[in-house]
């Protein structure tokens, strides 16, 4: 069996999406820009990503919802996290 990168693996996911309501809503002008840059280190998904200016990119549609962001920010740098609703969200296709 081929090993996989773990993009690929990630491919492989299922997501249904609710797009009016987003489960994760970060403090994208939180001051403390090392403990945002934690936030961006952490995700597993690689979701959030930092710009030239150091303005906070996030894009909850890829979320594997592990809440990994939520441990590292001590609710700091995110405001809500909370699971999708019922039927939504990531379902995983490959261990």
């Amino acid at each position: 069996m081929k090993s996989m990168t773990v993009e690929e693996r990630l491919g492989l996911n299922r997501y249904i999406t609710d797009e009016q309501n987003p489960h994760i809503i970060p403090d994208k002008e939180y001051p403390d820009r090392e403990e945002v840059a934690k936030v961006v280190r952490a995700c597993p998904a690689g979701l959030y990503k930092l710009g030239e200016n150091g303005e906070l990119f996030f894009d909850y549609l890829g979320c594997l919802e592990c809440g990994t962001c939520r441990i590292v920010s001590g609710g700091k740098v995110i405001q809500t996290w909370e699971y999708p609703r019922g039927g939504l969200g990531v379902s995983f296709r490959y261990g």
